[in-house]
């Protein structure tokens, strides 16, 4: 398994690639390909065929992106920054490197 500093419900910036800019929560998060899903990000369109649970028609998905296109957003300035960790009462926590601030769990 692959160890992943971003996970599911954290806010990310992406920093590269068609959607650099926008900001998101990240919905799902698949640390074995190396992919998160994040809210409003790498939006496709799919033509959708009815079925008996669903209309069909024309909806608009979010599809994977590489972990190494978004940032985690710094909880105390807004911005991108890395991720580290440290020790604090026993327990391993995430640190956001450009403030030092914990990251909420």
């Amino acid at each position: 398994m692959v160890c992943m500093t971003i996970k599911k419900a954290d806010k990310v910036i992406v920093i590269s690639g068609k959607d650099k800019g926008k900001t998101g929560e990240v919905l799902k998060a698949m640390p074995r390909d190396h992919k998160i899903l994040v809210q409003g990000v790498n939006l496709v369109k799919k033509h959708q065929r009815p079925t008996q649970e669903a209309a069909g028609g024309i909806i608009s998905k979010e599809l994977p992106i590489d972990v190494s296109n978004v940032a985690l957003i710094d909880p105390k300035s807004g911005k991108a920054t890395r991720v580290g960790s440290q020790v604090k009462d026993g327990r391993k926590v995430r640190v956001a490197k450009r403030s030092g601030e914990i990251i909420e769990e």
